[in-house]
């Protein structure tokens, strides 16, 4: 058994009957689309903590990325002043 509130359950019997169920259906339904909501948000949690992640390591990339450039660089521009 669940317990609502009056005004809940009032709210309730209103969509039920514009839509002509019953109250297990529509309480059915509320519960798949919660589920089917907190699955999404797990998701997507899940993919923010996954792109926070790699925009640490594409940055260590990137530096280690400049250092060698600007090592490359040096290198030929001591080749080309003939140092």
């Amino acid at each position: 058994m669940i317990s609502l509130p009056n005004s809940l359950l009032q709210e309730v019997d209103g969509i039920v009957s514009k839509q002509k169920v019953n109250r297990s259906y529509l309480i059915r339904e509320a519960m798949c689309m919660y589920i089917s909501e907190m699955k999404k948000r797990q998701i997507r949690e899940k993919l923010q903590a996954g792109y926070i992640e790699m925009s640490k390591i594409n940055l260590l990339l990137a530096n280690e990325a400049v250092q060698a450039e600007n090592e490359a660089v040096e290198t030929i521009e001591s080749m080309v002043s003939g140092a």
